[in-house]
């Protein structure tokens, strides 16, 4: 929590070098839905997003706790009415509906898992391998940019 506060994103306007990432994930993975989504102890943040009205969610209904667990893996959930872990979740049984997630983990250099590049669908689907990765290497630019907020020794921040 405190290398995310260190950060000063939370909360932040949306900036267009993060936008472009979210366009770039919901277009290659065909979904009408694309989020960089930060967690902290109480919420999931949208950093950017793409087909979600609201900027944010609880952490008890969010998708993202789950896929950061394995952080060097994107989280694939096919069809989420048919995952244990998802099939009675607010935003599956009701608005947005979701059916489909994968997530890639935004894990900073210290090893701290932050949240993920997401997207999700309203019907059940897959994605071939090269999706998988696209999404992957796309977090790992996020982290990139996240970790240029950072002040540098010698600098006022």
């Amino acid at each position: 929590m405190a290398e995310l506060v260190g950060l000063a994103i939370l909360d932040t306007l949306p900036e267009d070098d993060y936008d472009q990432f979210t366009r770039l994930a919901s277009e290659v993975c065909d979904t009408p839905i694309a989020l960089v989504s930060l967690l902290d102890k109480d919420r999931q943040w949208f950093k950017s997003r793409i087909g979600m009205d609201v900027c944010e969610t609880g952490r008890a209904e969010a998708f993202c706790p789950h896929a950061i667990l394995t952080p060097d893996e994107v989280m694939l959930v096919p069809d989420a009415l048919k995952d244990e872990r998802f099939a009675e979740n607010p935003l599956v049984v009701g608005p947005p509906h979701i059916r489909f997630y994968a997530g890639a983990p935004i894990v900073l250099d210290s090893g701290l898992p932050m949240g993920t590049l997401c997207v999700m669908d309203t019907r059940p689907r897959e994605l071939h391998d090269w999706q998988v990765q696209t999404l992957r290497l796309l977090a790992k630019r996020i982290v990139r940019l996240l970790q240029q907020r950072r002040p540098h020794p010698g600098h006022e921040a």
